[in-house]
């Protein structure tokens, strides 16, 4: 099973390297010098890991093969995933990987069934439960232990305590604006 763990962002200086998105919590294990690492495009790779190093607070890889600014800028937007044995499980306990995730049904602390994980989305500031709803439509839940109090993968089961108006459905129509009494 492949795991995405990083996305190859600008080039950085003349002589092929890049900077990257880490989507690890084990980058010095997925990303050390050496690792071979298959590419969403495909086309792009596999990529083998000869060097990296941080500076300024960024990871900066350099691929074997790739040793000018253009076939750096070249890889931009790629995605690197390594090879990961399904049964695998992050050394804490309160860490999970996205296949692990999806599938499960997620519902409400009172038991309310609110739909099933269909992806999680990773953004800079937090992750996302992106949860299809089953009269259609999906919901985004911020993941985090506030509002996901459990995940419980041998049960299948993710319960969330959601703020008011997270699960609320949205006209579509309705564009958040007025709401008849001149308030906004």
């Amino acid at each position: 099973m492949h795991l995405v763990v990083a996305r190859i962002g600008r080039a950085h200086g003349i002589k092929g390297e890049v900077s990257v998105e880490v989507r690890t919590d084990e980058p010095e294990l997925r990303l050390a010098p050496g690792s071979v690492l298959v590419t969403e495009p495909d086309t792009a790779g596999p990529l083998t890991i000869e060097s990296g190093r941080v500076h300024s607070g960024r990871l900066l890889l350099r691929f074997a093969g790739v040793t000018d600014r253009s076939g750096a800028e070249a890889l931009r937007n790629t995605l690197l995933l390594a090879e990961v044995d399904p049964d695998e499980l992050p050394d804490d306990p309160e860490e999970y990987y996205d296949h692990q995730l999806t599938g499960l049904d997620v519902v409400t602390a009172g038991g309310e069934a609110v739909g099933t994980v269909r992806e999680i989305a990773h953004l800079p500031s937090q992750d996302l439960l992106i949860v299809a709803r089953p009269g259609g439509g999906e919901v985004m839940v911020p993941f985090v232990s506030e509002i996901v109090p459990e995940v419980d993968v041998r049960e299948r089961r993710v319960v969330i305590d959601p703020p008011p108006g997270l699960l609320e459905d949205v006209d579509p129509g309705d564009g958040g604006g007025d709401d008849g009494d001149g308030a906004r």
